[in-house]
């Protein structure tokens, strides 16, 4: 499809986010009301445009959600879908971890541990530090070491955060020991999957340069499901060009139970 055939069958404010191809753009729209096509109208646009695919990242929440827009993409412009760089945003990091999570002192053959693998290693953590596994539980542990992680608080500054409170203070001793073994095993989870990717990002210039300069767009579906360490990878990402588009619903926010607030408090 050319440029037009694309933008015919929108309404004037989807053809309004679409046609602002350069800088921030923030679109707040209710269910049913088409702004999955804004993104997907929007990618196969500026692709038309000239924009190349391998340029934009695409992220959602759902590897569905990821399939269904590539698909609808896909209908508009042919195999130059195949090239976007489209998944979710723990796919997406992954990607990035199997390139680079050397840096950090891991190998790149690091395995993810799974619910099953993290309680039993909670489990083991518990022993070594003899504490009481009836008061503090498998499940409240990785709760608690999980909403830390979505707060990008590791281990020592969760333990500065929480001095004086006699049950974290313990939830930071096991927190601590839990991460030293994953790294002996050449292990992480799936919170730590956001947030090392945005440590390498940080502490290496050159990769930070790669791809900020790869992502020229980027563009995000369910804005409003963003947590703190969500928010901060698509800022970093963005950071060299400015042209992020983020869509969301105000009334849909599934995820509030893992600290999923920072739609509601972006200025792009």
């Amino acid at each position: 499809m050319n440029k037009q055939e694309i933008i015919e069958g929108l309404n004037d404010k989807q053809k309004e986010a679409v046609l602002q191809t350069e800088g921030p753009c923030l679109v707040i729209a209710g269910a049913g009301s088409g702004k999955t096509k804004v993104l997907t109208h929007k990618i196969a646009y500026e692709i038309a445009n000239g924009v190349k695919p391998w340029n934009i990242l695409a992220i959602t929440f759902t590897n569905k959600a990821a399939n269904e827009m590539k698909e609808r993409i896909q209908n508009l412009i042919g195999d130059q879908a195949n090239e976007l760089w489209m998944g979710t945003f723990h796919s997406i990091c992954v990607r990035i971890l199997r390139k680079f999570i050397d840096r950090i002192g891991y190998g790149t053959d690091f395995v993810i541990f799974d619910t099953s693998d993290q309680k039993t290693l909670v489990k083991e953590c518990l022993k070594t530090l003899k504490i009481d596994d009836k008061t503090f539980s498998d499940r409240s542990v990785l709760s608690e070491i999980s909403n830390a992680k979505n707060e990008m608080l590791e281990p020592k500054a969760y333990a500065v955060k929480y001095s004086g409170d006699y049950r974290k203070e313990k939830i930071a001793e096991i927190y601590s020991l839990y991460q030293q073994r994953l790294k002996e095993n050449n292990a992480i989870d799936f919170d730590d999957i956001i947030n090392f990717a945005i440590k390498i990002l940080i502490n290496n210039p050159d990769i930070l340069e790669f791809y900020t300069e790869k992502f020229k767009y980027v563009l995000v579906d369910e804005y409003q499901d963003t947590n703190k360490a969500q928010f901060m990878l698509v800022s970093i990402l963005a950071s060299r060009y400015g042209n992020i588009t983020a869509v969301g619903d105000n009334d849909q926010g599934i995820y509030s139970f893992r600290r999923s607030r920072y739609y509601k408090h972006t200025k792009f």
